[in-house]
Parts: C-alpha cells; structure tokens; sequence
C-alpha cells in the first residue's frame, strides 16, 4: 500500500506545483493586458479553470497522500517530517494568496505589479526545492 500512496503523493505535487509555478505567470501576463480587452477576459477563464480544475483537486490529494503516506511511515516523530509539513504549510498559505489575486483580478481590481507577480512566482520554488532537500537528505 505504501507505495501506491508514495506514487499518487507524488503525482499530486507534480500537478500542484505546475500550478503553483504557471499561476503567478498567468498573472504576470495579465498586468499586462488592457483591463476589459478579450486577452484579459480569456486570462481570467484561464485562472480561474487552473486554480478551481487543477490546483485546489491536487493541493487537497498532496495533503491527503502525504498524510496517510506519514501515518504509513510513521514520521511524526523525525525532525525532516516537522519541517517539510511546515513548508508544505507554506505552500498552502501561498495558494491561498493565489486564490485571492485571482479574485482581484476577477473583479478588475488587481493593485500588483508586474515585478510584484515576477517575484511572488520565485517562492513556490524555494519552498519546493527545501522540501526535497528535507525529504531525500532528511537533514535531522
């Protein structure tokens, strides 16, 4: 069983991550577009589809593999645990923010920058490559 739950953890990360990483870049995009003009309504079909389709289906089965994978090793008690669940924890409060620029943007009410998306899309990677570190290495 453990490492049918390891196989779908995994895949649910690859498809939230691919959202997390293109999300941001979906809002770059969209500072750029004129507020009402068809590319802007087409980004807002985009988000909206890939944050309610792809992310939030995948967020919640990486939350529910990952567990239940915890329970099977039973990691609650080892230091790389704690600290990769505290950036999976990390991850989460970032897809929420995501969830709530999308809204902006929605009501073309976006008060970010450009610069602001370019940077944000940065975390979901520092976040990720600390989680394989501590996942692989299992540094303490």
């Amino acid at each position: 069983m453990y490492e049918w739950l390891k196989a779908l953890h995994v895949i649910s990360i690859i498809a939230w991550m691919a959202g997390l990483l293109y999300l941001p870049r979906l809002y770059v995009y969209h500072c750029q577009a004129t507020v009402g003009s068809e590319h802007s309504e087409t980004l807002k079909v985009m988000e909206r589809r890939l944050l309610h389709a792809i992310m939030n289906p995948a967020m919640l089965s990486s939350w529910i593999f990952g567990l239940w994978t915890a329970f099977e090793l039973d990691a609650w008690d080892q230091g790389w645990f704690h600290a990769k669940l505290a950036m999976v924890a990390a991850l989460t409060v970032l897809h929420m923010m995501m969830g709530s620029y999308r809204k902006a943007f929605e009501a073309d009410a976006n008060t970010r920058s450009e610069r602001f998306y370019r940077m944000f899309n940065e975390a979901p990677t520092l976040l990720m490559i600390a989680i394989v570190i501590f996942v692989i290495v299992k540094p303490f």
